[in-house]
């Protein structure tokens, strides 16, 4: 950490001191750009990583959080746009600037983003605390000298008031503090043919099993956007269960090297990576970088990326417990081949502990799709490099949604789940993408 965390502040020491497009007490979150809202949010994937407790759907929910104080924080300075109070679930409030003083736009989202990740992420030790306060400082430093005084202790205080606000109403939301109870054991899963139950190698009790129940962002309930049913349970060598089951079977067996690069790539295991939500949130910095966004797209693309996201986990842990479908690995092993294992790709992928259907990976990922095609365009090319730390080459996609279905069909080749399972996350992340991009962040949309 302490590694990127130097990189982040030699960043901003080397780079030319900011000047902003127009004088302070007209200036606005579109006469900077993107460099503070990205430095928080790569930063943010690498506390994801080395944070104690992150799994996906928690740190989907940290993502979700951090992108609304990002937006509250700095809309005052985005003209034409208005707050989320009252469209999002349980937002009723938020501490409101001063119409006739100024603020320094950045100096705000920094101070907005260091306090909600102080909070997100108070349970990560002394190296967390270290690399929050580091950018912090190292930001403000960078800019203190462009607004007076007051200027500066004005904007600080309002990012720490909206960050203090966006957490009193995160704490409600069932899911505060998730990073302790990955694992209930009050969870008793359902038995019977066909059911999720604890998969090789670990055999690890449920993750997160009532995720699906908490508020979330803008769906109304973790019921939205439910995909219909997975083939029915059936050993009948002519069902639809039965040749799923074959088609992982004979893939896993049969990888090319080029499906094995894929399955590996998009496997974004916690503690080794920020978890599938974070490698989203990874390919949204590099495209604000590469497009040389505004403070103002920047907060607005991580609003919505970060909602959709938490909603993501939501939605699809509310199917997986609904529907509690067996996992590939138990389906083979017991009908198929009982010396199967998802560990002949070389590199295991290794089946996580919470039922098959839908695919998580590729729910939220259909979900970011959505959201950035709307933001970006349907047609705009990127390359990812966000998984180089690993070994692994830069990916160029000529779309979001290429991006998607790659990330889907890897659960494929690794052996984690059927097709229908990568088919219907993705139409799931779809429809809870465009849920999110009815939220009218301008006024009169």
């Amino acid at each position: 950490m302490r590694t990127l965390t130097g990189l982040l502040l030699v960043a901003f020491l080397l780079a030319p001191a900011p000047v902003a497009a127009a004088p302070l007490a007209i200036s606005t979150a579109n006469d900077y750009d993107h460099s503070v809202a990205t430095a928080w949010f790569e930063l943010m994937t690498e506390l994801i990583r080395q944070s104690p407790g992150f799994t996906p759907p928690v740190a989907s929910r940290a993502m979700g959080y951090a992108g609304v104080t990002l937006y509250e924080a700095v809309v005052p300075g985005m003209p034409g746009y208005q707050s989320l109070v009252g469209q999002i679930n349980g937002l009723t409030w938020m501490p409101r600037a001063n119409p006739e003083a100024e603020y320094h736009w950045p100096l705000v989202a920094n101070s907005a983003l260091a306090s909600i990740n102080r909070r997100l992420f108070a349970h990560g030790g002394a190296a967390v605390s270290t690399s929050i306060d580091g950018l912090e400082e190292t930001i403000r430093r960078r800019y203190e000298g462009n607004a007076p005084r007051d200027v500066l202790l004005r904007s600080i205080s309002r990012g720490r008031m909206v960050a203090a606000a966006v957490f009193e109403w995160s704490k409600h939301d069932g899911g505060h503090e998730g990073y302790l109870y990955n694992f209930p054991a009050t969870f008793q899963p359902p038995t019977g043919p066909g059911l999720w139950e604890p998969t090789p190698p670990k055999y690890q009790s449920a993750l997160q099993p009532y995720w699906g129940e908490n508020r979330p962002f803008v769906l109304q309930s973790g019921a939205d956007c439910r995909p219909a049913p997975p083939p029915g349970h059936s050993t009948d060598l002519a069902s639809d269960a039965y040749w799923e089951a074959m088609e992982v079977f004979t893939t896993v067996k049969n990888l090319t090297p080029a499906q094995r690069d894929i399955a590996l790539y998009w496997a974004d295991d916690p503690t080794l990576t920020a978890t599938p939500p974070g490698h989203s949130l990874a390919i949204a910095t590099q495209v604000l970088r590469q497009d040389g966004a505004t403070l103002a797209m920047a907060a607005e693309t991580y609003a919505r990326l970060g909602m959709g996201l938490a909603d993501s986990f939501i939605a699809c842990w509310n199917a997986k417990f609904y529907y509690n479908r067996m996992r590939p690995i138990t389906y083979i092993q017991r009908y198929i081949d009982p010396a199967w294992n998802t560990p002949e790709i070389t590199d295991p992928v290794n089946t996580p502990p919470f039922p098959e259907y839908p695919s998580g990976h590729s729910t939220e990922a259909g979900a970011a799709a959505t959201i950035m095609t709307s933001l970006f365009g349907d047609a705009y090319t990127f390359t990812d490099g966000s998984q180089t730390r690993l070994g692994f080459a830069p990916r160029t996609f000529p779309s979001f949604w290429a991006a998607a279905e790659e990330a889907a069909v890897s659960r494929l080749y690794g052996g984690i789940h059927y097709r229908s399972a990568n088919e219907q996350g993705l139409e799931q992340g779809r429809c809870i993408g465009e849920a999110v991009m009815q939220i009218q962040f301008k006024a009169g949309e």
